[in-house]
C-alpha cells in the first residue's frame, strides 16, 4: 500500500494513499483491452506524408485520369459494340428475335377467327396479307398474317392430349411422353430446314423469314389436337374422319397461303405461267402443303386405339 506525506505544525503526517476500486497504478481501467489513441496529438490518417483523406483521392482516379486508359476502354467499347451488332446481324438472318413479338401480337378475336380459317377455309376470299407503310399489319388486325401464338399453344396442347391418350390405353409413363414431345420438336425442325433448303435449292425470291415457315409448319397442330380429341370421343372412326377433314382443310390452307409468298404475281392470281423455275415453285408449294397431312396422320395415329 503507497503512503501519503502531507506537511503539518509538528512535521510531516503519514496518510495511506487510498486506491479506487477497479484502477491501476496510472489511473487507468483494467477492463479497457487498448489504449485509446484518438485523442493522440501528432497523428496523421492513413496516407502520403502531409496529406489527408481528400488529397489521397479513389484509388481509380488516377486510373481513369490517364489518357491511354481512357483511349483502351473507348477501344474495348468500340470493339463490344461491334461485336454485338455483328452477332445481332447474323442472328436476325436466320432467326430475327426482334421480331418475335410482332408474332404474338394476337387477341381473343384473332385467335378465334384464324382457328375458325384453319379448320374450315373454304368460304375465305381474300388471302393477302395488309400492309401499312410497307411493314404488314399486326395479326390481331389480319387474319391472313401469321403468328407464333397458336402453333406454340397448339404444340403444348398436343403434348398434354397425348398424354391423356395415352393414359386411357394405360401406356402413359414420362419417359414416352417425352419422346413424343421431342418427335414432334424434331420433325418441325427437320420439316422448316427442308422448306430452306428448297428454297435456296430454287432461288425463290420471298419475304417468308423462318419464323414464318415455322409458324405455317406450327398450324397443322389444331387438325392433330381436334383428330386425336375426336378419336377419344368416337373411336378410331371418328378419329379417321375428323382427321381427314382436318388434312383437307389444312392443304388448301397452305396452298392459297404460299402461293401468295412463293409463285410469280400472275401465277398467283390464278394465270397459267410457263416456264421451268414457275414449275419448280409450283411443286414445291404443293410438296410443303402435302407434307402437313402426311405428318398429321404419322404423329396421331399411334395415339388412338
Amino acid at each position: 500500500m503507497d503512503m501519503d506525506y502531507t506537511a503539518t505544525q509538528s512535521g510531516f503526517t503519514q496518510y495511506p494513499k487510498l486506491r479506487m476500486r477497479n484502477t491501476s497504478k496510472d489511473g487507468t481501467d483494467p477492463s479497457q483491452l487498448f489504449d485509446d489513441t484518438s485523442t493522440a496529438s501528432g497523428v496523421q490518417p492513413a496516407g502520403f506524408p502531409g496529406q489527408g483523406v481528400g488529397a489521397m483521392g479513389y484509388p481509380g482516379q488516377t486510373l481513369l485520369s490517364d489518357p491511354m486508359s481512357n483511349m483502351a476502354m473507348a477501344y474495348g467499347s468500340s470493339l463490344a459494340s461491334q461485336g454485338k451488332d455483328l452477332v445481332d446481324k447474323n442472328l436476325d438472318r436466320f432467326l430475327p428475335i426482334s421480331k418475335l413479338k410482332y408474332y404474338f401480337a394476337v387477341d381473343t378475336v384473332y385467335v378465334g377467327k384464324k382457328l375458325g380459317l384453319l379448320v374450315f377455309p373454304y368460304m375465305h376470299q381474300n388471302w393477302e396479307v395488309s400492309y401499312q407503310q410497307d411493314t404488314p399489319v399486326a395479326p390481331r388486325f389480319d387474319i391472313n398474317a401469321p403468328d407464333l401464338y397458336i402453333p406454340a399453344m397448339g404444340f403444348i396442347t398436343y403434348i398434354l392430349v397425348s398424354g391423356l391418350a395415352l393414359g386411357t390405353q394405360n401406356r402413359f409413363t414420362p419417359e414416352i411422353l417425352g419422346m413424343q414431345a421431342s418427335s414432334a420438336l424434331v420433325w418441325l425442325i427437320m420439316e422448316v430446314l427442308a422448306v430452306l433448303l428448297s428454297l435456296y435449292l430454287v432461288t425463290v425470291n420471298t419475304d417468308l423469314t423462318t419464323i414464318d415457315l415455322v409458324a405455317f409448319s406450327g398450324y397443322k397442330y389444331v387438325g392433330m389436337i381436334v383428330g386425336v380429341v375426336a378419336g377419344l370421343l368416337f373411336g378410331r372412326t371418328g378419329y379417321y374422319l375428323t382427321l381427314l377433314w382436318c388434312c383437307i382443310s389444312i392443304f388448301i390452307f397452305m396452298i392459297r397461303t404460299l402461293r401468295l409468298k412463293l409463285l410469280s404475281e400472275a401465277a398467283a392470281q390464278g394465270v397459267l405461267v410457263h416456264g421451268a423455275r414457275n414449275q419448280l415453285r409450283m411443286y414445291l408449294t404443293m410438296s410443303i402443303a402435302a407434307a402437313q397431312p402426311i405428318f398429321m396422320y404419322w404423329l396421331t395415329y399411334h395415339l388412338v386405339g
